[in-house]
């Protein structure tokens, strides 16, 4: 099998409470998050937690600064606890979805 011969197809991934950004460009976050809390809302999930890492904070300061942006989606957000990540993650509470949306 030519493995050009399956790059167009869409990959599916289980849209779930929990999103893990180590795995993607930084460039690619906020289009990826903004779609990921799109499809969150649709399915009824409105508690997520971001797991952006400890690092140096710029993708965490990244994350924080979309969300403040996102005022019609986001609901509000907080770094984790000792439980759920610390301030390696960040707690987003979406919006529930219009129904016209």
């Amino acid at each position: 099998m030519d493995c050009a011969d399956n790059r167009d197809e869409q990959v599916d991934y289980p849209i779930t409470p929990e999103i893990d950004l180590h795995t993607f460009r930084p460039g690619e976050v906020s289009s990826l998050l903004r779609e990921y809390f799109m499809e969150c809302r649709k399915v009824g999930i409105l508690q997520v937690r971001v797991i952006h890492g400890k690092g140096t904070g710029s993708l965490r300061e990244g994350v924080h600064r979309l969300l403040d942006k996102m005022t019609g989606e986001i609901g509000s957000y907080r770094l984790g606890d000792q439980h759920t990540g610390g301030w390696g993650a960040t707690l987003v509470t979406l919006k529930e979805l219009d129904p016209g949306q």
